[in-house]
């Protein structure tokens, strides 16, 4: 599980983000070299993020909107092997094309082909009537799934469609970094700050998902406590049942004896009833809990229909 997460979450979240404070910077090609002088960092790519809403047909969603180079997301994101329709490099710039997440699509009621068109408060038009939104009509051109929360909250965009949205020219918001060793980004992070200089913040996936996995940490020692309960328990059952059967079988051990069985052959009988009990309650409990763990959804709606609960 924990495993799934790290690939699916931290695969498009950014391990380590370099920005400066303010409206962007334009020399994200000098930033990119130095970050790819330290020698745990693989890839680095800039983008434009801004917080948007999505209208399609009277569907709203709000969401997070990424402007990213294709060319570049592809090597510090796993997006590209996830896409179910259409291609990361179908984001032309000047063509305002959009690649959505499936659960942000399916909300939205937009396939491949359709328009979508994005509002955001960054670079609004102040005029004496007040305030109003830019908004642009974007096609769909590809969507994924990765199965995790960012299927309904992220779009991209082709960054140079991103800066003319958001009034940025040619500059972009943050450089992306991915590491070699996501768990080890926040130590690579504290390096990065050396060499990039004061100019620029740096920041890891701590910030944001940290919470997340510290749960999932939790989670696991209290599997393990749980487990080993449970595993305590079986095995007092198992020993306290061939006491028993000991105490119960008294009489036959003691004909055994007389016809001849030495104390050596009486405990391998016993030996070998407990070995059998394991065995077989062992494939019993694999065949059932596979059983039950690859059927889980149809028994949950069988019980649900069942008893009429949720």
């Amino acid at each position: 599980f924990e495993s799934e997460l790290r690939e699916r979450i931290l695969g498009m979240v950014p391990h380590i983000v370099i920005g400066e404070r303010g409206d962007g910077f334009s020399d994200w090609q000098s930033l990119e070299k130095k970050v790819l002088q330290h020698p745990d960092v693989e890839a680095a790519a800039p983008f434009i993020d801004a917080q948007a809403m999505f209208r399609n047909r009277g569907y709203t969603k709000y969401g997070l909107l990424q402007g990213i180079l294709p060319n570049k997301e592809a090597e510090v994101s796993i997006v590209d092997d996830y896409m179910i329709a259409g291609e990361l490099d179908s984001l032309k710039p000047g063509e305002y094309g959009i690649i959505l997440g499936i659960s942000m699509a399916s909300s939205l009621g937009v396939s491949l082909g359709d328009k979508v068109t994005i509002l955001l408060a960054d670079g609004a038009t102040v005029s004496p009537a007040g305030i109003s939104p830019r908004y642009k009509r974007f096609t769909v051109v590809g969507i994924f799934e990765v199965k995790s929360e960012l299927d309904g909250m992220l779009a991209m965009i082709h960054i140079k469609d991103a800066a003319a949205l958001t009034r940025k020219g040619n500059k972009v918001s943050s450089l992306r970094v991915t590491t070699n060793n996501v768990l080890n980004a926040a130590y690579t992070a504290f390096e990065l700050r050396d060499i990039v200089g004061d100019r620029y913040y740096v920041s890891d996936w701590n910030y944001t998902h940290g919470t997340l996995f510290k749960a999932v940490q939790m989670e696991k020692k209290m599997m393990f406590i749980l487990l080993a309960f449970i595993i305590a328990v079986a095995a007092f059952n198992i020993v306290s049942t061939l006491v028993m059967v000991v105490t119960d079988k008294q009489s036959d051990i003691a004909i055994l004896r007389t016809l001849g069985a030495s104390p050596s052959t009486i405990m391998k009988i016993f030996v070998v009833q407990g070995s059998l009990n394991g065995i077989i309650g062992t494939i019993i409990g694999v065949i059932g809990g596979v059983a039950l763990a690859t059927n889980l959804a149809d028994v949950v709606a069988f019980i649900e229909e069942l008893w009429g609960v949720q």
